[in-house]
């Protein structure tokens, strides 16, 4: 046999080797190509939704960040007599479980004790850390399109209700809006709420007044009398103690229950 016809036959051998080898896929192949389809779509159907949904989920650039403008925008939500210079301020996240421990064990006392009587004021500022809860920011602005309802409270509870459920969620909007129908909120005026940038920048401002008050964990209570700068209460958890500074404080200024 010819050297030439040697290397003809070798090619057409190596070539049907490879053709067999490329004609017969291995399952393992063929699961490797699936989960590559799938990853793609998935990485497609994140930028289109990136794109078309309007949904403020993280905190907006505030572009004028003086201690003015920031203490303008970074409206808490308030319950109790506008009478009262005891203040109780709670800056909170509705993912953190440290935060639904003290709105349902500790600020229900304070509430009947005294917010409901006039001693004190409850304040309520936003706190949301989304490097840890991703759906904390958007919590808070759920939590503000039911305030523009005058159901801020309700949803407030809820939302530390249900916070096992929705914190571990890829997108909890659908959830936020089922807990407005449940309390009887107009649902398309939430979602049309929801579903855009309103309140953000209030949200946004609550972050950096905690950070100018050296707020780093939450939540972070402060007991504010007006007698300078506020007190940190270390021991959130007690309602005694929490109740004893009040009653010390409205001693001292003069602040008699009004209910």
């Amino acid at each position: 046999m010819s050297e030439r016809k040697r290397k003809s036959e070798g090619r057409s051998g190596a070539e049907a080797r490879a053709t067999g080898a490329a004609g017969t896929r291995s399952p393992v192949g063929m699961v490797l190509v699936g989960v590559a389809v799938v990853a793609v779509a998935i990485v497609a159907w994140n930028l289109f939704s990136s794109a078309t949904d309007q949904t403020a989920r993280v905190p907006v650039v505030i572009e004028d960040q003086s201690p003015e403008n920031i203490l303008r925008l970074a409206q808490p939500i308030e319950r109790g007599s506008a009478e009262t210079p005891i203040i109780i301020m709670d800056f909170s996240d509705y993912s953190c479980p440290a935060c639904r421990q003290f709105a349902t064990q500790v600020k229900p006392l304070l509430d009947a004790s005294y917010v409901e009587t006039g001693l004190a004021r409850f304040q309520y500022y936003d706190f949301p850390i989304v490097t840890n809860f991703p759906n904390s920011f958007l919590a808070a602005r759920a939590a503000r399109c039911a305030d523009d309802q005058e159901a801020y409270w309700s949803y407030h509870d809820q939302l530390f209700r249900g916070q096992d459920a929705w914190s571990r969620q890829a997108d909890a909007a659908p959830t936020f809006e089922d807990y407005a129908g449940q309390l009887g909120l107009d649902r398309n005026a939430f979602r049309s709420c929801l579903r855009s940038d309103r309140h953000a920048e209030t949200v946004s401002a609550n972050l950096l007044l905690a950070r100018e008050l050296s707020v780093n964990a939450t939540p972070t209570i402060f007991l504010n009398t007006g007698e300078g700068r506020a007190r940190r209460i270390e021991e959130w958890t007690n309602a005694s103690q929490v109740g004893a500074l009040i009653e010390e404080a409205a001693q001292r200024l003069g602040v008699s229950p009004s209910n």
